[in-house]
């Protein structure tokens, strides 16, 4: 469903209140490592900021439903396997709830974005400055003074 995402580029507007579900654990994998949400979701190759704030703005019954189908689908090799669905359920309640986080939906997100110019027009309008500046400095004398062409180059030029 279009409600449900939101897009990558926007992500960087969502805060810490997330960390909580993305840090988390879960399980541990064969080889001792624990696996948190993120590292699931990276194997996954998916936005774990975009996802998360999908499911944030999820009832809880679907982002459950959401979160269990991912975690069957991750590849990991846990070391105890509970069900997918009950350690969705267990995460799905450390996500906070839309309200309270803040999250921003898709039509917010889309009309700041419009607000804000972005980083790469900033950046070539800096540098479309300094090769300016650098074209000026080049092509006028220095001190705004005309220099005499009829003096060598060890001699300054007299006044006149």
């Amino acid at each position: 469903m279009a409600d449900d995402m939101t897009y990558g580029a926007f992500t960087p507007l969502l805060g810490r209140e997330f960390d909580n579900f993305l840090f988390a654990t879960i399980g541990e994998e064969r080889n001792g490592m624990a696996l948190s949400v993120l590292s699931a979701l990276a194997r996954l190759d998916v936005d774990a900021w975009q996802e998360t704030a999908g499911l944030a703005r999820m009832p809880r019954e679907k982002a459950t439903e959401r979160l269990t189908a991912l975690i069957a689908a991750a590849p990991m090799d846990l070391a105890t396997s509970p069900s997918p669905a009950t350690i969705a359920a267990r995460l799905v309640a450390l996500l906070p709830q839309a309200a309270s986080a803040k999250v921003p939906g898709p039509e917010a997100l889309l009309k700041v974005a419009a607000g804000r110019p972005s980083r790469l027009f900033i950046a070539l309008g800096i540098v479309a400055l300094v090769l300016a500046a650098s074209f000026v400095y080049a092509t006028h004398p220095l001190g705004g003074r005309d220099p005499d062409p009829t003096a060598t180059s060890g001699e300054a030029a007299a006044p006149r």
